[in-house]
């Protein structure tokens, strides 16, 4: 019983150092992808490192983690050299370009799985895995690999920070300073293939642009500045491996990968709906504070025009009248009026400026004017 316990705290371990890696490395990338516009490029990358596992399974004929990693690095980058040379020496558009290469770099990898699987060596098994994950076949090897390779993103994205925050946003004015930006955006590519190929074995080629889509999609609502959503994607990428990998070993019969990847699609839409500033909620009471704002004005407006024709500005007028003459006010926006000591109710029917209310409508007649003079 105790050797038990011992073994799952043991596995429990590996999968979350693993899961901890996984976010931070495709966390950190996810951001200049999807900031670049290359959020797809991670799924061909994905498909296109397949046919190199089971390609280098066939040259070492023996699942070593460091080869199977170099067999999806070189294939990965091979699919995103493609897509680069068929959309320059083509007529054909970046999404076909994708379709085209993911297909068939896919196709292929499938039909060299089936090809091993009827091999007579028992290195074969969980070769399959790579298509959908199997955290659980993670061990301290593969954990030593997936360390080392994500420690060298990190310090080349330290290193080449300036560099990539200007090849992410003004690509012009990066060369104009005489940068090189074929060999710096030939880097990243390299460091977003390397953040891939590190999460095949965890999530899957099929979920994991997933990976380098969602942890920028949720910092991205939460903050405009590069540095911290490069963080918050990091943050969010580790977060959601760490609670993704405690749910799927609370709960049997679940895999790690699809329930990190369902964390993190949940984390995704709290963003897209709580978020400060770009969350729905957010805008929802922008907007309807904004329409708010506009109705009062035009209230104001009104009255303006009423008292215009009286000898005294803060003579009252009827609702009704009030309303006969423009989009209308309503009780409820009049009675907001009043709380903000803007218009007074003397009488039940009768609503008429007080002398801050006066002054404000006065200043919004002042900028109108002078807003359609300027145009």
């Amino acid at each position: 019983m105790g050797l038990d316990v011992l073994s799952l705290n043991y596995t429990l371990s590996i999968v979350m150092a693993g899961s901890f890696i996984l976010g931070i490395s495709s966390g950190v990338l996810s951001s200049f992808a999807v900031l670049r516009q290359q959020s797809l490029l991670g799924d061909v990358i994905s498909h296109a490192a397949f046919p190199g596992i089971t390609l280098a399974f066939l040259w070492m004929m023996t699942k070593d983690p460091l080869g199977l990693f170099f067999g999806a690095l070189v294939s990965g980058w091979i699919g995103t050299l493609l897509v680069k040379s068929i959309v320059t020496y083509t007529k054909l558009s970046m999404d076909t370009a994708f379709g085209i290469v993911l297909s068939v770099f896919f196709g292929l990898g499938i039909v060299l799985l089936s090809y091993i699987q009827r091999l007579p060596t028992s290195d074969k098994a969980g070769l399959n895995s790579f298509l959908f994950g199997s955290a659980s076949t993670l061990l301290l090897q593969d954990l030593i690999v997936m360390g080392l390779f994500c420690f060298i993103i990190l310090v080349f994205l330290g290193l080449f920070w300036k560099e990539f925050k200007l090849l992410t946003f003004d690509t012009s004015f990066m060369s104009s300073m005489g940068f090189p930006v074929a060999k710096l955006d030939m880097l990243l590519t390299i460091l977003l293939v390397m953040a891939i190929v590190l999460g095949l074995q965890m999530v899957g080629v099929v979920l994991m642009s997933a990976m380098m889509i969602a942890p920028a999609a949720a910092a991205r609502q939460w903050t405009s500045h590069l540095g911290l959503m490069v963080f918050l994607a990091g943050f969010i990428g580790l977060l959601s491996g760490c609670i993704g990998t405690l749910v799927s070993n609370a709960i049997p019969q679940v895999s790690t990968g699809p329930m990190i990847v369902v964390v993190i699609s949940i984390m995704v839409i709290i963003s897209l709906v709580f978020a400060p500033h770009r969350g729905l909620v957010c805008n929802w009471i922008k907007g309807y504070y904004h329409r708010v704002n506009i109705r009062a004005n035009s209230i104001l407006m009104n009255m303006l025009l009423f008292s215009e024709s009286k000898t005294d500005p803060y003579h009252c007028h009827q609702l009704s009248a009030l309303v006969a003459i423009g989009r209308g006010p309503s009780l409820r926006t009049m009675l907001q009026l009043k709380r903000q000591k803007l218009v007074q109710n003397p009488q039940d029917d009768l609503w008429g400026f007080t002398e801050l209310g006066y002054k404000k409508a006065l200043t919004l007649k002042k900028s109108l004017y002078s807003q359609s003079h300027e145009h």
